[in-house]
């Protein structure tokens, strides 16, 4: 048995359950993370996050799915974890860095009249396109508008790392999708080693992207901030968007911009509070 405080938050509708590790203790964190997330037995979440000390940056953010796995990032749990910190008192500044396993990453909070984070944005770094590095079984130097084959039907595929993997594919419309049955299939293609999160774009002008987004480990989410930046990346490189476009995603929008003279992703969007819990498991 276990007792800690948390927080539930979301980012666009990703929604995740943050702990304060400053102050409280998560044990068997893998199973822990599963039996939280569950939305009918537990609190219900996209996964779990932990806010920790850290002696690179500001604040470490150890992040899981909520099938147990952990994961090297989410874009729009940073965004959260920025809030979070600032809205809970455990910092006043309004730049901030937060160590993450996809390296660190710099978040320039936004406050409202009442000075709370309203939005932030986050430098999400350089996108990876080499294969072998995101991961993908290729020996191409990029893999951008690739075909390939998936439960009988051929698509074109770009292949981005934002610290995790992500393939972007594009449909021509995003809301027939029989996402829940494509999704896994993508997911666990023998072309992708440690899996991949897959986001299905729908091109709406140079300036706006329609996407729904199947995280590995958790299925559909209403968002993800690493996915809408891969996918304004891979549309980028086709010549599809401009350099700054609106990621629309069912929990919301994202505003994704591309410095290609430092080489950075900026993401911004919004943080949001839902309630403070106690949880005994």
């Amino acid at each position: 048995m276990q007792t800690f405080k948390f927080t539930k938050m979301h980012g666009a509708g990703n929604d995740y359950i943050y702990v304060n590790c400053f102050e409280e203790k998560v044990e068997n964190i893998n199973e822990t993370a599963k039996l939280v997330s569950d939305r009918h037995f537990g609190i219900g979440s996209d996964g779990l996050v932990l806010i920790c000390p850290s002696d690179k940056a500001d604040f470490r953010m150890d992040m899981y799915n909520s099938d147990g796995t952990q994961a090297e990032m989410c874009g729009n749990a940073t965004r959260c974890v920025g809030k979070y910190v600032h809205d809970k008192g455990l910092t006043d500044k309004t730049l901030i860095t937060l160590e993450t396993l996809a390296g660190i990453k710099i978040l320039k909070l936004n406050l409202n009249e009442n000075g709370e984070v309203d939005t932030v944005e986050v430098n999400m770094g350089s996108p990876e396109l080499v294969p072998k590095n995101i991961p993908i079984d290729s020996e191409l130097d990029r893999f951008i508008q690739e075909p390939v084959v998936v439960d009988g039907k051929e698509y074109k595929v770009t292949g981005v790392s934002m610290g995790n993997p992500h393939a972007v594919t594009y449909v021509d419309d995003v809301d027939s999708l029989e996402i829940e049955k494509l999704g896994p299939k993508f997911e666990n293609h023998e072309l992708f080693p440690r899996r991949i999160n897959t986001e299905f774009a729908q091109i709406v002008d140079r300036k706006t992207i329609k996407m729904r987004v199947w995280e590995r480990g958790a299925g559909e989410t209403l968002a993800c901030g690493t996915g809408a930046c891969a996918t304004m990346v891979a549309a980028n490189l086709s010549d599809l968007v401009d350099d700054c476009a609106d990621l629309v995603l069912i929990g919301g929008t994202l505003n994704i911009r591309w410095d290609k003279e430092e080489n950075n992703i900026y993401m911004t969007g919004p943080a949001k509070f839902v309630f403070d819990g106690e949880i005994t498991i």
